[in-house]
């Protein structure tokens, strides 16, 4: 397990991938989706964000296969693909989107602590963000020491976080009331269809999803080429299987609306609704532990992401700048400022880990769109498929369509208003493009379609800023 040469064994790689999707979102399901829909729903949802994204993922793993050039991850495809503005843009996304992902993750910290310490509330009083101001530079500074050191950590907590959640699906297991899940079934006291049930889940599955591209993003530092793909692969199941038990086992123990009003995070309302007050202390170490790992595997993310960008020469260069432990710290100092900024303006939102969730996972949602329909024109192509049988192809053909399906399902479930959101951080972020391609001596906006999509961004970040200036859209 131990890595060689500042390379990542499979072990390592497996566990970015579990360490990223095992996070605040996977505490959270119970209620989220009990908010939304029952078990039916829950069912239909999770085929069908199960199927898209193992697509994605199968997408990711071929990928690193047909093109070991393109080491780094997401938005190398983006740029290969359609150009360097929008391989920009798809950097840009996933790293600001990382960023307030790994808000998210002090939000739900500091909101468990609050179920034992008031003082901490809802996760955004001033007491909340000193400690989660505090915790963002420990980490910061213990990650500037070595990738590597972070990474045998990110093992050890992996492994630590997953044993709580496998406690709370076997209690459920033994308590299980088949009345209970058939009362459930539908959705009980929920107005709507199943097909607009479905789609209020389709953000949180995606955030819950996201660091499934973990391999991928480390893959320059990966031994074998081929562990990425098994990485991404192995820990896209294991972690899919979890999702889906902690989802659809509380409908047999409770009523839906009862779960549908637990406090965040809501596994330990379930469990302590079952055992009492142990299982909530139980489940609440069990998130700390998660979420601590969770940041940690994020936070590597989006140094190296950032890095990677300045690298190809897609962001300024400063960000590619390393430390003697051969660490972005440009780039981690960046994010850290990043998630420190936005941690202080959760003080003023309504519902601070909702709106980090479900923006997280719009953020996101550009980038992913740009890889899969990157991989669907190079199968067309048939680039790279000369020394293959046609039925590699084929299938490769086919995996891009679904997930390029998915994705655009993904971005029209989301709704306009993510959308708006999402550009009023692109629009602004696009600064760094000027400022890498002027470091270069390159044109700022090469093509009627690079400027087209500047001004999308603007026009729609400005209707974002007055969306929520008038109060058409709460925080």
């Amino acid at each position: 397990m131990a890595a060689t040469d500042g390379k990542m064994s499979r072990v390592q790689l497996t566990a970015m991938v579990v360490g990223g999707m095992v996070g605040a979102g996977i505490f959270s399901l119970p209620r989220t989706f009990a908010g939304a829909t029952g078990p039916l729903g829950a069912v239909i949802a999770w085929l069908i964000a199960g199927t898209g994204m193992y697509m994605l993922a199968r997408v990711f793993q071929f990928l690193a296969e047909r093109k070991p050039d393109l080491d780094a991850g997401v938005f190398a495809y983006a740029k290969e693909g359609y150009g360097d503005y929008p391989g920009f843009l798809s950097a840009f996304g996933y790293w600001i989107g990382s960023c307030i992902g790994n808000v998210s993750y002090w939000v739900l910290i500091k909101s468990t602590l609050g179920a034992f310490f008031p003082v901490f509330g809802e996760g955004n009083t001033v007491v909340a963000i000193l400690v989660a101001s505090a915790g963002i530079w420990l980490f910061h500074f213990m990650i500037l020491r070595g990738i590597q050191q972070a990474a045998a950590i990110n093992v050890v907590v992996t492994i630590a976080k997953i044993v709580p959640i496998l406690v709370f699906i076997a209690i459920l297991f033994f308590v299980f009331k088949l009345d209970m899940f058939r009362f459930n079934f539908y959705g009980a006291g929920l107005e709507g269809g199943i097909f607009e049930q479905v789609k209020a889940t389709m953000l949180v599955t995606v955030f819950v999803f996201l660091g499934i591209e973990g391999a991928s993003v480390y893959s320059r530092y990966a031994r074998e080429r081929q562990d990425v793909g098994f990485a991404t692969i192995t820990g896209f199941l294991s972690v899919t299987t979890l999702m889906v038990l902690v989802t659809l086992l509380p409908y047999a123990v409770l009523e839906r609306e009862t779960v549908a009003g637990i406090r965040q995070p809501s596994m330990a309302g379930v469990l302590e609704a079952v055992v009492g007050p142990w299982g909530a202390v139980f489940i609440s170490i069990g998130l700390l532990v998660s979420v601590l790992g969770a940041y940690l595997a994020w936070s590597l993310i989006c140094a190296e992401v950032l890095s990677a960008a300045a690298r190809t020469r897609d962001m300024p260069a400063i960000f590619a700048r390393e430390n003697k432990a051969k660490v972005p710290a440009a780039a981690l100092w960046a994010s850290n400022i990043v998630v420190q900024a936005i941690v202080i303006t959760t003080y003023w939102s309504r519902d601070a880990f909702s709106l980090m969730l479900n923006l997280t996972s719009a953020m996101s949602l550009i980038p992913f769109l740009l890889v899969a329909s990157y991989a669907l024109r190079l199968t067309r192509r048939g680039e790279t498929y000369a020394d293959l049988r046609p039925g590699d192809r084929t299938r490769d053909l086919w995996i891009a369509v679904l997930a390029t399906i998915y994705t655009a399902f993904l971005l029209y479930a989301g709704g306009v208003k993510f959308i708006v959101l999402s550009a009023i951080l692109y629009a602004p972020g696009s600064l760094l493009y000027v400022w890498a391609r002027k470091e270069q001596g390159k044109p700022l906006f090469s093509g009627i379609s690079e400027k087209v999509i500047l001004a999308a961004a603007v026009f729609f970040a400005l209707l974002g800023i007055y969306w929520i200036t008038t109060g058409y859209i709460v925080l």
